[in-house]
């Protein structure tokens, strides 16, 4: 795997994929397990490539876990990693072009340099009904 791509691993577990801007990889590459709730994939194609239209086929799927997809635009944002029993376990900065996916456990962040950011995640989102919140210090440890 490319140094420019990092798992986010605790005690086995695969909690998130960081996807550094630095990655290049030419052709198509899916840097996700297909059994995920959301796929991340990064393609890189010299200029007159075709891509085939297509359409996806409606397909009826269940989604028990909401997974996010952060891409910065601009700044720097520090990210504080939970298991699933909300225990701090490391912290990454992410900075102008990384992308983060969030497979599993909480997370919490604290931006560091004026940020502008997206976030994609699968709908319907049900706002402060689709999460528990839990109390850390800006460190990311409990206060």
């Amino acid at each position: 795997m490319s140094p420019a791509i990092e798992k986010i691993m605790h005690e086995g577990e695969y909690y998130s994929l960081i996807v550094r801007a630095s990655f290049q990889e030419p052709g198509q590459h899916f840097l996700t397990d297909p059994k995920y709730d959301q796929q991340l994939a990064f393609m890189k194609y010299p200029a007159g490539q075709e891509i085939q239209s297509h359409r996806h086929i409606s397909f009826r799927r269940e989604v028990f876990t909401t997974q996010e997809t952060l891409i910065i635009r601009k700044g720097i944002l520090r990210v504080f990693f939970f298991d699933l029993q909300d225990q701090f376990f490391a912290e990454r900065d992410l900075h102008a072009g990384d992308i983060l996916l969030l497979i599993q456990g909480g997370h919490g962040f604290h931006v560091i340099e004026a940020l502008e950011m997206f976030e994609v995640k699968q709908g319907p989102y049900y706002g402060d009904q689709d999460k528990v919140k839990f109390t850390h210090g800006p460190s990311g440890k409990s206060s």
